[in-house]
């Protein structure tokens, strides 16, 4: 069952085309990771899911509902955490906890104490005082105290150390195991490999990749270190062989998936006498994406 459907959806600022027919849909209970460079338009895709931009063209729904046009009672069952969150200054950041739950009609009191513990905030302070990872702090812990069906975080652990980076996964994967539906958007590719069930990889407002982590993985390239008896030739002329080090009396280099059954054998005729390989990461496929790519277009723009 789909939470989120989006449907070749456009949005235009002018000439500019922030969005260009983009296709993506987030299921019941699972963690979906949208990946991008700062400009590849993830925050506005948001943006449209909440309701605070119109689409120029194409549809956007959220539990069967039109993000425009039901925007208020779709959020009675969403959470939203951006990357940059903006408090009241003379507020505590308990009382904006309080306020953001109430909002949504929760009331688990158990639930927030918790929650205020995990992330070593102090709720008694004005929000002037707090520093950008406590401001999200206040943030995460309205978001997972109240009982959202989905949860959309926008860059949600901007600003936070790795201690609580490591609490707020522990948060997500809690929510998803209570069968509740996240949409991660983060260019922290080692956060998206170990929260999301997919990813979705964003592009100049277009959708160039989507898929499970092992299905995106026959796009990637094994990492392998070679040490053999005698030196190895010929590598260089198989198929699929990129980044080619030597290292003392090794050697390091990436095989294209579809190759490493050509590529072993051929390096097998020198004598292997040691063979470490290592599956490839999102950051491998990710960087692939945009290898060759003019810098200025990979990542031109602000924040998306």
């Amino acid at each position: 069952m789909s939470v989120i459907q989006i449907s070749n959806l456009t949005k235009r600022f002018g000439k500019f085309k922030a969005l260009d027919g983009v296709n993506l849909e987030v299921n019941k209970g699972e963690v979906f990771g949208f990946i991008g460079p700062n400009g590849a338009g993830k925050s506005t895709t948001i943006r449209v899911l909440l309701g605070i931009l119109k689409a120029t063209e194409g549809s956007a729904q959220i539990f069967g509902k039109d993000v425009w046009e039901d925007a208020v009672e779709i959020h009675k069952h969403i959470a939203y955490v951006p990357g940059d969150v903006n408090l009241w200054p003379n507020l505590t950041g308990g009382e904006v906890i309080d306020l953001f739950v109430k909002l949504r009609g929760g009331n688990n009191r158990n639930r927030r104490e918790e929650l205020i513990k995990r992330f070593n905030l102090d709720p008694s302070k004005k929000c002037r005082t707090y520093s950008k990872g406590n401001r999200q702090k206040v943030a995460l812990v309205a978001a997972f105290s109240s009982d959202a069906d989905l949860y959309i975080l926008d860059e949600p652990t901007s600003g936070l150390d790795p201690l609580m980076e490591q609490v707020f996964q522990e948060c997500v994967l809690e929510a998803k195991q209570a069968g509740k539906s996240v949409l991660l958007s983060s260019h922290i590719l080692s956060e998206v490999e170990k929260l999301c069930d997919r990813v979705g990889i964003i592009r100049q407002g277009q959708i160039i990749e989507t898929g499970s982590l092992n299905e995106l993985r026959h796009l990637t390239r094994t990492n392998l270190l070679v040490e053999t008896k005698t030196p190895i030739t010929g590598l260089q002329e198989l198929n699929g062989i990129h980044k080619v080090e030597e290292k003392e009396h090794a050697l390091s280099f990436q095989v294209d998936g579809e190759e490493l059954d050509a590529v072993i054998k051929h390096i097998s005729q020198f004598g292997i006498v040691k063979l470490e390989s290592a599956p490839p990461t999102l950051e491998d496929l990710f960087m692939r994406h945009y290898e060759g790519k003019d810098q200025t277009e990979a990542g031109a723009g602000g924040k998306s």
